[in-house]
């Protein structure tokens, strides 16, 4: 929220300078995110007196003005309002000044042969409102040649984030409190300006929905006299970036801003019977300030006269029953909202404003009379009438919350030692009362901290006001000895993952866990999508099942910008919703390979793209650093519909437990997230790889070289052609554990001299010997064990 030092001074005694004040405030939790001083825009601007008025001798419609700048000779100005004339005061803006509404810089120029020393400024132009129709008029006793900023009263204005928990900051009064406990100096007492009540209210006023509306007051004012509202009203609205609209709107809006009260003032020549805060009708609409038209449901709390809804309530006022420049009557309502009730209607109705910031954060059920008080003593002294008698519907929350509180916790929590006069004096001037007369403390806090739950809270009170600068650092307790691992297993394998994948030449992207609904659904699985109730948009709606449409999002945005090759890979979770309605989300690695795996060359010739092998390649190398058995996978298809078939498959352990799913991109998925290059992709389920039996080893082995040299020997097989060749060299590898080591295909075949139906399978195997070399008997044995545990699968040795 913003609002001007002199706005903060109603409210605070203080001395302080801007920066003492933006630092107090950034200290004791109220962000400063920025001051901004309007006397820098109006640098360059001065009062100034209109001497003489002439007509232009070129053009009908400007003057020749001389004008005293109250510093040397007159300076001679071309103006073209039309109530520009002899004798009036200004504001001169001279040759140097920067107009604040377009930011030209004012030179002494020759306006239609006439030379002309400056500008007169209109309100528009020096951004002090919308009027533009002549130059601004300042009175007869104003100083000639004071600076306007200086004459205007302008004042720093402070732009202060107040966190969700804070809502009694939500008003200047509230931050000025905070301040004077923190000794930037005395919190004023709240002025009531007098005013004498006079009948009962002539209009009916209740609450037909407690639950919505626990409270709900008002009264009526006669014979007001709406109209413009006075400078220091307007200042100040201004300097919270409001814009002034009648004396009777602008009142509503500066208890809001001040005192964090939303309150609203109705026209009473437009309602009709009883106004009464009930339940919206299904189907109900409403014409709101902003002038669109809202339909409502019955889970929304309205404002509503025998004619119909005129407010939604703590949220936004009707179009058809605000105040006008015509009002002589009003109806003054101020009422206590539920906040979740609140929230609920805006997220529905997409619906923000100032009073639901402050409404759904809650906001103190203790003002209802007093705000109602201040808005009818303002409104009389300023726009006069006669006040009726108020009248309270309903009973707003005045259960205080009571905390037991032992001084010594902010020693222990806090990490700061504060005297226990000096907390119970931070407590009550907090707004807390302090029964310091036995230990725990009877600490009750007021009805606006609705942030107060505990004796933490309390201790975070304290040290916040104290200082939490004057917290001194201290170094956590360390054990005696090596210390243990603090990452999970999971985390350990991530980073083994994270460290192989960057290792291999893949570059790791960092992704939303929000898709579009349709590029979720591509990825869907079969499974539910989890899609949100209230996204950040609508290309956000549905958490992601996949790791591999942001990746492929990801691509396109880099082929569309030129890039020839990517590799790409992100560790992160993917999310489901349960059929019971709970959700699901699961570790998982992507990969995407796009574009050129090997770029054209005059050595290589035309440009190599990825492919399935690569994919695979990549599948395997990651799945054996996450620690899944890689000599024991299957190959096997069903990678699903978003791969191309035949350049895709699976790699399981047993036919059901899938670890990943790797190939080439079907057509069809690349024309859906409209990439136009070849693209393969992996995805790895971390949660799928079964884990480690027994307690893992922190160190690793000793690394014991062979004492003989290893023997190889090549074998060539016939088998079907259907049949995978890593299913044949697996079991070739198993044959012998004893003495095989490895198994490499280096030569698949099928054509002229093979058989149709069948393929030619060539497997290099490694022979290692332990004690003593291989004689020739040996080595006829391990081959024999070769041969018949090839023929297990149909395969026969060829000759």
């Amino acid at each position: 929220m913003k609002f001007s030092l002199t706005w903060l001074k109603d409210h605070l005694e203080t001395e302080a300078s801007v920066a003492e004040l933006a630092a107090a405030m950034n200290r004791i939790g109220l962000e400063v995110e920025g001051i901004e001083d309007p006397a820098e825009k109006l640098a360059g601007f001065t009062v100034a007196k209109v001497l003489t008025a002439a007509k232009h001798p070129d053009a009908d419609k400007l003057q020749v003005l001389t004008v005293d700048t109250g510093a040397g000779d007159p300076l001679q100005v071309v103006c073209g309002a039309p109530n520009a004339r002899a004798g009036m005061k200004g504001v001169l803006g001279q040759p140097g000044a920067v107009v604040p509404s377009n930011g030209m810089e004012l030179r002494k120029s020759a306006i239609r042969g006439v030379e002309s020393s400056g500008m007169m400024c209109s309100v528009r132009e020096l951004e002090l409102g919308d009027e533009h129709d002549g130059i601004i008029e300042l009175p007869d006793d104003a100083p000639v040649g004071e600076s306007f900023a200086i004459y205007h009263g302008t004042s720093p204005v402070f732009d202060v984030a107040i966190t969700p928990n804070r809502p009694d900051c939500m008003g200047v009064h509230g931050i000025a409190r905070d301040l004077a406990a923190a000794g930037m100096g005395t919190l004023k007492p709240i002025a009531m300006p007098p005013f004498e009540e006079a009948g009962a209210c002539p209009v009916e006023i209740r609450t037909d929905d407690p639950e919505g509306c626990p409270a709900f007051y008002g009264r009526v004012i006669t014979g007001v006299r709406n109209g413009p509202s006075p400078d220091w009203l307007q200042q100040r609205l201004q300097s919270a970036g409001q814009r002034p609209i009648s004396l009777l709107v602008d009142l509503t809006n500066y208890l809001m801003l001040a005192y964090g009260r939303p309150a609203h003032a109705y026209d009473l020549a437009t309602l009709n019977g009883a106004v009464t805060a009930r339940r919206a009708k299904d189907g109900e609409q409403v014409l709101a300030l902003n002038e669109k038209t809202y339909t409502l449901n019955s889970e929304m709390t309205v404002i509503a006269d025998d004619s119909g809804v005129h407010d939604i309530a703590g949220i936004m006022g009707g179009e058809n029953s605000g105040c006008s420049d015509s009002t002589t009557d009003v109806l003054l309502e101020i009422a206590y909202f539920d906040p979740h009730r609140i929230g609920q209607t805006g997220r529905k109705l997409s619906l923000s404003s100032d009073a639901r910031t402050r409404f759904e954060r809650g906001v103190d059920p203790a003002f209802l009379d007093d705000g109602l008080d201040l808005l009818t003593g303002l409104i009389a002294e300023l726009a006069g009438g006669a006040a009726t008698q108020k009248v309270r519907a309903g009973t707003p929350p005045a259960e205080a919350r009571k905390v037991s509180f032992d001084p010594a916790l902010t020693q222990k929590l806090g990490g700061v030692d504060v005297a226990s006069d000096e907390q119970q004096r931070i407590l009550e001037s907090l707004g807390f009362t302090v029964d310091a007369s036995a230990v725990p403390w009877a600490v009750t806090a007021p009805l606006r901290r609705h942030d107060v739950e505990g004796p933490a809270d309390l201790v975070e009170e304290v040290v916040r006001i104290y200082g939490i600068d004057d917290v001194a650092s201290v170094a956590l307790p360390r054990a005696e000895g090596v210390a243990e691992p603090t990452a999970s297993s999971e985390q350990q394998q991530e980073r083994r993952v994270r460290r192989a994948a960057a290792g291999r030449g893949l570059n790791e992207a960092v992704t939303w866990s929000f898709l579009p609904v349709p590029e979720a659904e591509h990825f869907a699985y079969g499974h539910k999508l989890w899609v949100l109730d209230n996204p950040i948009s609508e290309d956000m709606k549905a958490m992601r099942p996949s790791m591999i449409p942001g990746l492929l999002m990801a691509a396109k945005r880099n082929v569309d910008r030129g890039a020839g090759a990517l590799r790409l890979f992100e560790i992160g979770r993917r999310y489901f919703r349960n059929d019971d309605g709970s959700s699901n989300e699961k570790p998982t690695v992507g990969v995407v390979l796009a574009g050129e795996k090997t770029p054209r060359g005059w050595a290589s010739g035309k440009a190599v793209h990825f492919d399935a092998f690569d994919a695979k390649a990549e599948a395997m190398a990651l799945l054996a650093e996450a620690g899944a058995p890689a000599e024991k996978l299957q190959v096997m298809g069903e990678a699903g519909g978003q791969f191309h078939p035949g350049q895709s498959g699976t790699l399981r352990l047993g036919p059901k437990n899938v670890l990943a799913r790797f190939g080439a991109l079907h057509p069809k998925t690349l024309e859906a997230f409209d990439i136009e290059v070849p693209v393969v992709a992996v995805e790895i389920f971390l949660d799928a790889i079964p884990g480690k039996k027994g307690a893992a080893s922190f160190a690793r082995s000793n690394y014991s070289p062979p004492a003989l040299q290893s023997v190889m020997r090549d074998f060539a097989f016939l088998v079907p052609a259907e049949l995978p060749a890593g299913d044949l060299q697996r079991m070739v590898k198993g044959a012998d554990k004893a003495n095989i080591v490895d198994a490499r295909i280096f030569d698949v075949f099928a054509g002229q001299g093979v058989p149709e139906g069948k393929k030619s399978v060539a497997i290099e195997v490694t022979l290692q010997p332990a004690e003593k070399s291989y004689q020739e008997e040996d080595l006829k044995a391990i081959s024999d064990k070769v041969v018949a545990a090839a023929a297990k699968l149909g395969a026969e040795l060829r000759g």
